[in-house]
């Protein structure tokens, strides 16, 4: 915004942003938006793909909220299954399933969809990968059942990760997660733009 204010000759600064009087004119600029700012030692950034908007819409109308559509996007670039390899390339209770990358320890032990069922019977969680409905309620079952802290040590690492939820491993995702939600909330355009925002975290 620029306002122009004659008849002043001054200078002075405010923290809003900067106030030039020169030669009987006031100019007021407010200050330019912060770039990006990633979590300390850790790659971050964002950029558009086509359709994105639209997709994050979807996941929030089935009942995702903010927190979980940041793990979305940190998971599966387009917020589709179908983005990675079946069971993300592990088996048992490691395979992971839907747009959330579940894995299928968290998902026997904590959604009433696979209540009861063994690590050999893993293949029945590639349902998520198509019903996207049943796979945002399983992840906040999940999250119910194990509270948000274990939930993020379950997640990141299974069964290992709810008995050692202090790794460096899960508080790195927890750090990536968060500054994926902060970056959405920042602005509510970031909800239905086409806009992903990523952090660089390791396969585990």
């Amino acid at each position: 915004m620029r306002q122009i204010i004659t008849g002043i000759t001054a200078m002075a600064a405010m923290a809003a942003g900067t106030l030039a009087l020169t030669a009987g004119t006031l100019t007021v600029t407010a200050p330019a938006a912060a770039a990006l700012t990633c979590p300390s030692g850790m790659s971050c950034g964002s950029y558009t793909i086509s359709g994105l908007g639209s997709r994050k819409q979807q996941v929030l109308g089935a009942g995702a909220s903010v927190l979980d559509l940041a793990v979305a996007l940190l998971e599966t670039e387009t917020m589709q299954a179908s983005s990675y390899p079946y069971g993300d390339g592990k088996s048992g209770d490691a395979a992971n399933f839907g747009i959330f990358k579940q894995n299928w320890y968290m998902l026997r032990t904590s959604c009433s969809y696979f209540s009861g069922q063994s690590t050999s019977q893993y293949n029945d969680g590639a349902v998520l990968n198509s019903n996207l409905g049943e796979d945002v309620s399983c992840i906040n079952q999940g999250q119910s059942h194990y509270g948000l802290s274990r939930w993020f040590a379950g997640q990141r690492d299974g069964q290992s990760g709810l008995s050692n939820p202090n790794q460096s491993v899960i508080t790195e995702y927890v750090t990536a997660v968060d500054w994926i939600e902060a970056q959405l909330a920042s602005n509510s355009a970031n909800l239905s733009n086409d806009t992903r925002f990523w952090v660089s975290v390791p396969a585990i």
